[in-house]
């Protein structure tokens, strides 16, 4: 029963992220393309983050001399 409910919740974010962005006028293909670039530059977003931003926040703190060296 969880799992149903669980299953019927996504499908119904699903469904409001296909309303919200317009895509439920596209076809299949169209929406899988442009999933896939989403996801795509969603990802290197977060890897961009994951690398370069703790060299940033350190540069940050040695700036404005919260860490001494």
């Amino acid at each position: 029963m969880a799992l149903g409910d669980a299953w019927k919740q996504l499908s119904w974010i699903y469904y409001q992220y296909l309303l919200v962005t317009a895509l439920y006028m596209l076809e299949p293909w169209e929406r899988t393309v442009f999933n896939s670039l989403l996801i795509s530059v969603a990802g290197m977003a977060v890897y961009t983050g994951y690398v370069f931003m703790p060299q940033h926040i350190m540069a940050i703190l040695h700036y404005f001399e919260v860490i001494q060296g």
